[in-house]
C-alpha cells in the first residue's frame, strides 16, 4: 500500500479509520516533526495526534525508532519511485544520461520532501540495519548505478581504468550534500545568485559532464 504524508498533502492527519492505524500514525509523526521537531517524536505522541488510545500503536512500534524507521521506510519508497521516474524520462539508450537521472531525481525528491529526506539519512534516528526494505531499496540504487556505468564502459563513454565503486561514492556523496546543503539553508553563503534547485541541477550536469570525458592525448 502507498503511504501518502497528510503532512504533505494537506497539513493535516487523516482521520483514524480502521486498518489504516499505521498510515495514521506515520502521517502524525512527520507532522510533529515538521511542526515541533524530531525530539517531540515519541510514540505515545503520535497516537494523540492520530486520535487513538495511547496503548494502540505499540503492536505496530514499540519505540520511536521504530516509528522513525517506518517513517523512512515510505521516505525510501517514495525516493525509489522519483528515481525510476526520472530515469524512465530519458530512456535507458544512454547510460550516462540514465546514472545523471537517478541523481537529478534523488535531487529533486530530497528538496521537496525535507522531513522525509532527514528521517532517512539519519542512521542515529532509525535501525537502518534492521529493515530489510530499506537496505534492498538502498542496495537496488547503487546496483543500478554500477549497472549504467559498465553499460557506459561498454559502450565507450568511460575511460577503460575507471573505479566504479569510488565513482559511484563520489556521485552520491555530490547529490547527498547538495541536497543538505539546501535543506540546510547553507546557499545563501554559498551560492546565492540562482535558486537552488536551478544550481543543484547545474552542479551535478558538471560532475557528470567531467565524469564522461575521453581521456586527454598522452594521459
Amino acid at each position: 500500500m502507498t503511504r501518502k504524508s497528510g503532512a504533505e498533502e494537506s497539513g493535516h492527519s487523516k482521520p483514524y479509520h480502521h486498518g489504516n492505524l499505521v498510515e495514521a500514525l506515520i502521517n502524525a509523526t512527520v507532522e510533529i516533526i515538521e511542526e515541533r521537531g524530531v525530539e517531540y517524536v515519541s510514540v505515545r505522541e503520535a497516537a494523540k495526534r492520530a486520535g487513538v488510545s495511547p496503548g494502540a500503536p505499540f503492536r505496530h512500534f514499540r519505540s520511536k525508532t521504530a516509528l522513525l524507521t517506518a517513517v523512512a521506510e515510505q521516505a525510501m519508497d517514495r525516493l525509489t519511485k522519483a528515481v525510476a521516474d526520472a530515469q524512465s524520462k530519458v530512456g535507458s539508450a544512454d547510460p550516462i544520461a540514465a546514472f545523471e537521472a537517478i541523481g537529478q531525481g534523488y535531487l529533486q525528491w530530497a528538496i521537496a520532501n525535507p522531513t522525509h529526506f532527514q528521517i532517512i539519512s539519519s542512521r542515529t534516528l532509525i535501525d537502518f540495519n534492521g529493515s530489510d526494505s530499506l537496505r534492498a531499496q538502498n542496495e537496488a540504487i547503487r546496483s543500478r548505478m554500477v549497472e549504467l556505468l559498465t553499460q557506459a564502459l561498454q559502450q565507450g563513454q568511460l575511460q577503460s581504468d575507471v573505479d566504479f565503486e569510488h565513482l559511484v561514492l563520489g556521485a552520491r556523496a555530490l547529490v547527498y550534500g547538495l541536497a543538505r546543503m539546501v535543506i540546510d539553508g547553507h546557499f545563501a553563503e554559498w551560492h546565492p545568485s540562482e535558486p537552488p534547485p536551478i544550481a543543484v541541477r547545474k552542479s551535478l550536469r558538471l560532475f557528470i559532464g567531467q565524469m564522461a570525458s575521453p581521456p586527454s592525448l598522452g594521459s
